[in-house]
């Protein structure tokens, strides 16, 4: 039996050092840097409060209150992702513990003694407090309605920080009219895409565990079981986490969460980004770091100060995301701006989906009916949260050199200077708009470039490929990853004649053939075969024609294209096993696949894998669901 009462012991032979989970090293810089809610300003004051007085209520001048988890009595932890174990440095060998199984479900706070009152400086859980416009609107006072920080863990081996959570583990200060609690299946959907994403290589929140209640009843739609997701993160921030100060006038409050982004998020003020030294591509992919805390570059309405350098890097992180989901065919389907993170990465996941066949105008959300945000529309819809932002911090940004003076800190903004402070603030948003678009295109047309195997993008590839073979994509009604993995097999050899490529053409069809939309099959053939040649001839252009020279841009397009995505048919089904009908063990496999999606096999259920890599079933494409999935 493994040792779940000490730190494993130092690895050897190069492996990293592992902890159980009370022994993991834990800190909570979130709630000793930032305000708490005045009414419960310490552990203590929560920790022996009445739940019903905590909350739900309005908090004000806060970032957080300390609240403890209310876990499920009787649970069952039904999964853990071995990649979230690595890099959260937990000993594998220890998610068998008490001590681990109690934590993830929230009936154990394992940052105190059993029995013990918390002291002041005790790392203690905490919800969040944050607004954010919804579908477009403001919609007040929001906050971590049913999420609950534990602690701060670092790796001593990347030193990476992250944030541990719980999701669905009772009600919260911030909870308004609902319950707190999280259903199996959205807690399923939550726990694969998470790990499934970040194998991808785009940026996310993480899942660590996934337990089950299945003799607990959550009222949504119906009576449901309950279950609780253990995730983290490097920050939990929010856009909306700025809109709540703004929206009353809290200019302390937005300054201090700017000043602990900057610090403590990114690292400090000398990581955030220089200002341009021109619009070439090369300066805009690496604008430079190493910028002074108090330095300024520019000059009259182009004066760059720290907050403004900070907004850039949000503003270039979310760039660079959407332009993830948007060469993965990544629907988040509520993209508010309590649903954006500072740090750029995808949170939050309610309706969501990978696009089936391309559709531009898809949503996942089936309460979108004006499609603010379907597939097409999320880079400028991240573009519109950041606005957002930048209205939260255009008072330090339009400050320019006087964002430290005493009376601006104190007073604000005097009368005659407020114009320039206006008309400086607005310059630099819009030039961030459109630093933003060209950080997120330069990243776009990188993903893209591998994908379809080629070693260097080239001014015509974005409409002369990239444009037109989604255009033939959605005019088709054909998949969007089965195409590219497709892509991965096909050899110059096999379409370097008309005839070959329209024989080909066929691979991408569906099983059950083209769709009555699609025109004939021998036009889509010829459609098809047309854009096959030009890739054709764009691939001999990178790549040497030698044997090993094909082999390796096969691996290369394997190793970004993959085979297998959790699409919501697949979810789905997963769901209706576990909760319905009892299944464990195929949590697992459907897991390992997402934390391997670029290979041929799995090792399990051979007919099961090729089904999930398989053609999406007619019937079961563009799926929707609610904000409750």
């Amino acid at each position: 039996m493994a040792n779940h009462t000490s730190i494993s012991s130092n690895r050897e032979n190069g492996q990293r050092q592992t902890f159980n989970i009370r022994d993991l090293p834990k800190s909570n810089n979130f709630t000793q840097k930032l305000p708490p809610d005045p009414q419960y300003p310490t552990p203590a004051s929560s920790h022996n409060e009445d739940r019903a007085k905590l909350g739900p209520r309005l908090v004000r001048e806060a970032a957080y209150t300390y609240f403890r988890p209310d876990g499920f009595e009787k649970s069952e932890l039904v999964g853990v992702s071995q990649a979230a174990l690595r890099d959260l440095a937990i000993d594998p060998a220890t998610v068998d513990s008490e001590d681990f199984k109690d934590t993830v479900a929230g009936r154990k706070i394992i940052t105190l003694e059993d029995g013990t009152e918390p002291g002041d400086n005790d790392i203690y859980p905490w919800a969040q407090c944050y607004g954010g416009y919804q579908f477009g609107q403001w919609a007040g006072q929001l906050g971590d309605g049913r999420a609950l920080s534990l602690f701060e863990t670092t790796n001593p081996s990347t030193r990476t920080r992250y944030e541990l959570q719980l999701k669905g583990a009772g009600k919260t200060p911030y909870s308004r009219f609902a319950d707190g609690r999280a259903v199996v299946r959205s807690s399923i959907r939550e726990y694969v895409v998470s790990e499934a994403l970040n194998a991808l290589g785009i940026p996310t929140t993480r899942a660590l565990s996934l337990t089950l209640a299945p003799q607990s009843r959550v009222r949504r739609e119906t009576m449901e079981p309950g279950a609780i997701v253990a995730r983290f993160a490097q920050s939990w921030l929010r856009i909306g986490t700025f809109d709540l100060p703004r929206s009353r006038g809290d200019r302390d409050t937005i300054r201090k969460l700017a000043n602990y982004a900057a610090e403590e998020v990114f690292g400090g003020w000398d990581k955030l980004p220089a200002k341009l030294k021109s619009d070439s591509d090369s300066d805009v992919v690496n604008p430079g770091i190493g910028v002074a805390k108090d330095d300024l570059q520019g000059e009259n309405e182009y004066t760059e100060n720290r907050f403004t350098r900070l907004y850039r890097e949000i503003a270039r992180r979310n760039a660079k995301m959407v332009a993830y989901w948007q060469a993965y065919a990544f629907t988040n389907g509520v993209l508010n701006t309590d649903n954006t993170s500072i740090f750029g990465l995808s949170i939050d996941f309610g309706p969501f989906a990978f696009l089936d066949n391309f559709d531009p105008n898809y949503t996942p959300n089936h309460d979108d009916h004006m499609l603010r945000y379907a597939y097409k529309n999320q880079p400028s819809i991240i573009w519109w949260n950041l606005v957002r932002l930048g209205e939260s911090l255009g008072e330090l940004i339009g400050s320019g050199a006087r964002c430290d003076d005493e009376e601006f800190v104190k007073e604000g903004v005097r009368k005659d200077w407020a114009d320039d402070l206006i008309k400086r603030a607005e310059t630099l948003i819009e030039a961030t708009g459109e630093e933003y678009k060209k950080v997120f295109l330069a990243e776009y047309k990188r993903l893209m470039t591998a994908r379809l195997g080629l070693k260097v993008c080239k001014e015509n590839d974005f409409s002369s490929l990239y444009s037109e073979l989604l255009d033939t994509l959605e005019a088709l009604e054909l998949d969007f990853n089965h195409t590219f993995r497709k892509l991965s097999y096909i050899s110059t050899e096999q379409i370097d004649t008309e005839e070959k490529r329209k024989k080909v053409a066929g691979v991408f069809f569906h099983h059950d053939g083209l769709s009555g939309l699609a025109g004939s099959e021998a036009d889509a053939r010829i459609r098809i075969a047309s854009w096959l040649e030009k890739w054709r001839a764009r691939i001999i252009e990178d790549w040497p024609n030698s044997p090993e020279a094909r082999e390796e841009r096969f691996r290369d397009m394997r190793a970004v294209n993959p085979n297998f995505v959790p699409r919501s048919w697949i979810l789905d089904e997963l769901i209706e096993r576990v909760e319905k009908k009892g299944e464990r063990e195929v949590l697992g496999r459907v897991m390992n696949m997402a934390l391997h999606p670029f290979e041929e096999e799995w090792g399990g259920d051979r007919e099961e894998e090729e089904r999930w890599c398989g053609d999406v079933p007619r019937y079961q494409r563009a799926m929707q669901c609610s904000c409750s999935s």
